[in-house]
């Protein structure tokens, strides 16, 4: 199915850090935004506040739309009840408001931490392939797990086009020295949104969001596939940070595998 460059685009999660940083950069692209999120969007009070469990409203926000990029929800580790209902309730009942108003198209914030367990490679320029086998660090890893394969299962069944996005650390700029593997830029984020919203030939695609890293663990071919090209570095950071905060310890998850130190959170 060709799917053509969508105009209007529910942003859900849009109070969030990373809503906050598409809401301010998607419309260069050419997109109207329409803002949800459970509390109220500062600066726009034509946003919706309202429980991606509120199936009215949440029917509303999704009416007329060309495209859903989907970032609501809980972004840690978090007790297995709050994420049952935010992560895995409320994406269930996202795909099903843009099932029946005959939305096509959805950008879905997953993780790496739905592969957290996942070893880093040791060997350089060794990546980790979007195809590596599911292995989530933690309860809200598993909840990006149920969004990834819901998303498959609405591909097959329902014909909704969707790209999940492997979010590393979106932020300004990288906090910790495993963000210079992991970080995405926002100019690179909005770029990465850009592509998967209007990328042609997409059936479930997983991607992973990071920028051009050059310590990057992650296959970005997947990426490239849909026409995303970052061009921001986090080593312009590493200097810095490793004066800083000094290299990881050999046995630390911070080095050893994907997920850091989500392998130790507890909810």
């Amino acid at each position: 199915m060709t799917t053509p460059a969508p105009r209007t685009v529910l942003l859900t999660g849009a109070a969030g850090g990373v809503g906050a940083l598409l809401r301010d950069r998607l419309p260069a692209y050419g997109y109207a935004l329409r803002l949800f999120d459970i509390v109220p969007v500062p600066g726009d009070p034509d946003a919706i506040a309202a429980d991606l469990l509120d199936n009215t409203a949440l029917r509303a926000a999704v009416r007329g739309v060309d495209a859903v990029v989907h970032l609501a929800g809980i972004s840690q580790e978090a007790p297995f009840a709050d994420l049952l209902t935010s992560n895995i309730e409320g994406t269930y009942r996202l795909y099903e408001a843009a099932r029946a108003e005959g939305v096509q198209r959805i950008v879905l914030a997953s993780s790496n931490h739905a592969v957290g367990f996942t070893p880093r490679p040791a060997a350089p320029g060794v990546a980790v392939a979007t195809t590596t086998p599911l292995r989530p660090d933690t309860l809200y890893g598993l909840s990006k797990c149920f969004g990834e394969n819901l998303a498959s299962l609405y591909a097959d069944k329902y014909g909704i086009e969707t790209v999940s996005l492997r979010i590393g650390s979106c932020c300004p700029r990288p906090r910790t020295v495993r963000m210079l593997a992991t970080w995405l830029s926002p100019a690179d984020c909005a770029r990465l949104v850009h592509a998967a919203l209007t990328a042609e030939e997409i059936h479930h695609a997983v991607v992973y969001g990071i920028s051009a890293n050059t310590r990057a663990w992650w296959d970005l071919s997947a990426g490239a596939a849909l026409g995303y090209t970052p061009r921001d570095d986090a080593e312009i950071f590493a200097e810095q940070l490793i004066a800083e905060l000094g290299e990881p310890l050999p046995d630390d998850p911070e080095r050893t595998h994907i997920g850091g130190s989500f392998l130790t959170a507890e909810p």
